[in-house]
């Protein structure tokens, strides 16, 4: 697994929404109903992810956690954000503590 499995799948989702038909496509239908739905969409997901987590069902874990992506690379292409884009913060934010990262995300800019 690696990056090129998000960015084709970000490439695919980018295709369906523009020139699909909703009838026959899961991506252009729900993009068809707009951001709510689809930040309705990523909120479920991500409740049955912990649902499935606190199961203890590695299985399901890992489908939940594809549908959770799936959906949120949906929502990033409806804003358009690239998953390149998430995967470059996470980079970023590789070996810093997680309490200072998130400390200087609530410091007031200057």
């Amino acid at each position: 697994m690696n990056d090129a499995v998000l960015a084709r799948v970000a490439d695919t989702i980018a295709q369906r929404r523009g020139a699909a038909d909703p009838a026959s496509s899961y991506v252009a239908k729900l993009a068809a109903k707009g951001l709510d739905a689809m930040l309705k969409k990523v909120g479920e997901e991500a409740t049955e992810f912990v649902m499935a987590a606190k199961d203890g069902d590695a299985a399901k874990l890992t489908c939940e956690a594809a549908d959770l992506w799936f959906h949120s690379l949906l929502a990033l292409a409806e804003l358009g954000v690239r998953p390149e884009a998430v995967l470059a913060e996470l980079a970023r934010r590789e070996g810093l503590s997680g309490l200072a990262e998130f400390a200087a995300r609530k410091e007031p800019s200057a």
